[in-house]
């Protein structure tokens, strides 16, 4: 919280912002996402990335942390415990609820294998339904 209020919120008062691409939904030591992309096809989000494992604490196991934010609902939807590094992608079924109208926005970070080390995530972008 204190990193989003420090980097992320823009603006004076009263009129505040958030600039989505500077949040992170996850932050630590562990090896960030590489050659990562977020594209909707069919009611999904597919989440893709290069298997980046070995460089620093990266590991083939580590699992896929995906937020997909939907701000004008108010909503989001959460994976903390994804497809595996070496998988390279992972795929979101998205709410039936939510209209071709809406913006999305996208993270993807990683988490070890057994919970201790977790990855800055990275900004996928916002995505229109």
């Amino acid at each position: 919280m204190s990193y989003t209020l420090s980097n992320a919120v823009t603006g004076t008062y009263p009129d505040y912002e958030i600039d989505m691409s500077k949040i992170l939904v996850s932050r630590g030591n562990l090896q960030s996402a590489s050659n990562a992309r977020a594209v909707i096809e069919n009611g999904n989000v597919t989440v893709s990335w290069s298997d980046n494992s070995g460089m620093g604490l990266a590991k083939q196991t580590d699992k896929a942390l995906i937020a997909v934010l939907n701000p004008e609902k108010g909503e989001a939807i959460t994976i903390d415990s994804g497809a595996e590094r070496m998988e390279e992608s992972q795929t979101v079924a998205l709410p039936s609820d939510w209209s071709s109208e809406e913006i999305l926005q996208v993270y993807l970070g990683f988490v070890s294998e057994d919970g201790r080390e977790v990855a800055n995530s990275v900004y996928l972008g916002a995505i229109s339904l």
